[in-house]
């Protein structure tokens, strides 16, 4: 049995799904939504500590330690039943509900894709990315992560004022809403003008980078997956293909030389994953720079691009399954 955890939104589950079909394997969708409002969960244990895990939901019951893969893509936060009206009361319910859930993953001995959620949410430390990716040989930008004025100063006229400006985490989205997102954005002498606003809140800076073409890399087990995103075509797209441009944007497979392969599939063992989407820069002068990875990063506009059966290689990690693997662990394709 193979679990996929995301929301009912996530456009990569159908596809992947239909293929699991089309396998004949056995899986089950669920979202951290659907409890505790619509679905019941309990752990069990014997006084030998042997546990069973239920999970009920429309009407079917599934024994959790049936499970063999889990693919953790992007589920919700959990929602409270309509009949605790109480703001602080659903605030607590709901951080209760989540920390169940994730106690009860964390207990799962089975494949996951890409990990269980606390490595997940380790391997999204940005300082841990690129000091694992410099330690690799990966060339990185020279990067400052701080909150203090005179260092920034000092990083910006090091480098003639040529930097760029990124977020520390993920908070961004999160706390002023979907609506709203940041890109890597280029320092301007006007932004310097407010460099003691620094003092409030931590900021990525980095020296730019210049761009043939950025690269998508997406590491699937020991399986690689690069493509081409000619973000210099459009100004839309030239400093954060993330502001996306399909139309005028064109994505072509690359093939990476073998040793950044090998480095690619060694930094998401190092994070202790069994996947991971890496961005890098293409130079003019034919230079591979890491930016960042992403642990649960998008792919199937990739793959619907360029024609990379990274899908296909998905299906094959989640199947191929071993019973004797721990939790947080998985097989390579």
């Amino acid at each position: 049995m193979i679990l996929i955890l995301s929301n009912p939104d996530d456009s990569h589950v159908g596809p992947l799904a239909a293929k699991l079909r089309d396998r004949g394997a056995d899986f089950i969708r669920f979202d951290h939504a659907q409890f505790p409002s619509t679905a019941e969960a309990s752990l069990a244990y014997s006084p030998a500590g042997k546990p069973v895990y239920t999970l009920r939901m429309n009407g079917e019951t599934l024994k959790l330690n049936q499970v063999k893969s889990v693919w953790y893509r992007r589920p919700t936060p959990p929602v409270p039943h309509a009949k605790i009206t109480d703001l602080a009361s659903r605030e607590y319910v709901e951080e209760e509900c989540e920390n169940f859930l994730q106690n009860a993953w964390n207990c799962l001995d089975c494949c996951w894709v890409p990990a269980v959620p606390t490595v997940i949410q380790r391997a999204g430390f940005k300082a841990l990315q690129l000091k694992l990716a410099g330690t690799l040989g990966f060339e990185i930008p020279p990067t400052l992560i701080t909150n203090n004025p005179s260092d920034f100063l000092e990083f910006y006229q090091h480098h003639n004022g040529n930097i760029v400006s990124k977020l520390p985490g993920s908070s961004f989205k999160r706390c002023v809403g979907h609506t709203f997102s940041r890109c890597t954005e280029i320092v301007s002498k006007r932004d310097v003008g407010y460099s003691q606003t620094v003092r409030y809140c931590p900021a990525i800076f980095q020296a730019y980078v210049p761009k043939r073409f950025e690269l998508r890399i997406t590491v699937v087990g020991q399986k690689v997956f690069a493509a081409e995103i000619h973000s210099q075509q459009t100004n839309r797209t030239r400093h954060d293909w993330r502001r996306y441009d399909h139309y005028h944007t064109p994505y072509f497979p690359h093939h990476l030389p073998p040793d950044v392969v090998q480095r690619c599939v060694q930094l998401v063992e190092k994070l202790h994953l069994c996947y991971g989407t890496i961005d890098m820069v293409f130079t003019p002068d034919d230079r591979y720079v890491f930016l960042e990875i992403n642990a649960n990063g998008q792919y199937l506009w990739i793959e619907n691009a360029t024609g990379l059966p990274i899908s296909d290689a998905l299906v094959e990690l989640l199947m191929s399954r071993s019973a004797t693997k721990q939790p947080g662990e998985c097989l390579v394709a």
